[in-house]
């Protein structure tokens, strides 16, 4: 098959798209108006548009006829449907898959009318919509009632790479953390309030637990100054580290220095964070918004606990601290769950499904 994928170039999750098609013996192109350092598969044809701003989702229509006039793709996939959504829609090139991401169906639509009246429109136009989650397929219906087609692909977990590394951890102590940019919408800041609040229950019920405890937060962001701030403020600066920016491919052995995962985002549309820290044998906390709690057998693989309370956050982190047979327990079950679910190799087989499916409708 020969697929066109309209998307962002600086993004892992395009690039792993990509590389997995092309891995799969299928003619793939990228066209994109975004830069990336993420290194991508030897045989994908990568095409840069000459507008780079966001007027480029306008003003690059004629660059993209030209393109898929040359290539002449059996389908366009377009990622984000917002600006690439935009940019596909006007392009009137069918068969056309759009895909949407989060942001764009949840933040965008709501910022005025016109707005809501754009993403309706490119979601109308795709021929199918694929949406990585449950929640966020029912948020497209919500959007545009009218979407033809909707599958829900989930973005799923590459096992060999994301597994328990026993070597990694420290055994001395018990390290609570998340792998996240620090953004508002993530709620690290909640993380941080609740990791407090266990030691200081911890110092007056179990000090020699409270002395093993440490806080990792793996990512950057907008927010690392207040975050830092917060940490000291709570007087938690020599028991947390903060890492910075780190690549994909350094993932995995962050993941395994930690001993429970942490994700109580305030939006978020799915979670691949969690079955990544899933995949390593992590209980997992996570809030319950967006498509966090479809990853999470709660009680067993993890607890789900309520949006903005560190409160809760601190409880759920209390029953897997103080319990090591159920911090294993968990482990084993969210492992379980990835390989049933979320392998990434059988995702990729539903998107190709998907594409096959749209080629005998058109």
């Amino acid at each position: 098959m020969k697929i066109a994928l309209l998307a962002g170039k600086n993004s892992i999750h395009t690039i792993r798209w990509i590389d997995a098609l092309a891995e799969r013996n299928h003619q793939v192109y990228l066209i994109t108006q975004h830069s990336g350092s993420h290194p991508i598969h030897p045989d994908v044809t990568v095409y840069h548009f000459p507008w780079t701003s966001s007027l480029g989702y306008f003003l690059n229509i004629n660059a993209l006829k030209k393109i898929l006039g040359q290539i002449s793709p059996d389908l366009l996939n377009v990622h984000y449907a917002s600006g690439y959504g935009t940019l596909g829609r006007l392009s009137h090139f069918h068969p056309l898959v759009l895909s949407v991401w989060g942001s764009d169906v949840y933040d965008f639509p709501v910022k005025s009318p016109f707005h809501h009246a754009l993403i309706a429109s490119n979601l109308r136009s795709a021929d199918w919509v694929c949406s990585t989650s449950e929640v966020m397929a029912q948020q497209v219906r919500y959007v545009c009632p009218d979407t033809k087609n909707i599958s829900v692909t989930p973005f799923g977990i590459d096992v060999l790479k994301f597994k328990q590394n026993p070597a990694s951890k420290n055994k001395e102590t018990i390290t609570i953390g998340t792998v996240k940019n620090l953004e508002r919408k993530y709620g690290v800041d909640i993380l941080i309030r609740a990791f407090a609040k266990v030691k200081k229950v911890l110092e007056s019920i179990s000090q020699n637990v409270a002395t093993r405890l440490r806080l990792l937060i793996v990512g950057g962001g907008s927010q690392q100054k207040k975050l830092n701030s917060l940490v000291d403020q709570l007087g938690l600066q020599n028991i947390t580290t903060f890492t910075g920016t780190v690549s994909h491919a350094q993932v995995p052995h962050y993941l395994n220095q930690l001993d429970i995962y942490v994700a109580v985002s305030r939006l978020e549309s799915f979670g691949v964070a969690i079955l990544e820290a899933s995949a390593c044998s992590l209980p997992v906390v996570v809030s319950n918004v967006g498509g966090l709690p479809e990853v999470v057998q709660d009680g067993k693989t993890g607890y789900v606990v309520d949006r903005e309370n560190p409160d809760a956050t601190a409880e759920a982190l209390m029953k897997i601290i103080q319990n090591n047979s159920l911090r294993r327990q968990m482990g084993d079950a969210g492992r379980k769950l990835v390989l049933d679910k979320y392998q990434w190799s059988n995702n990729v087989l539903v998107m190709e499904d998907i594409y096959y499916r749209v080629l005998e409708k058109t």
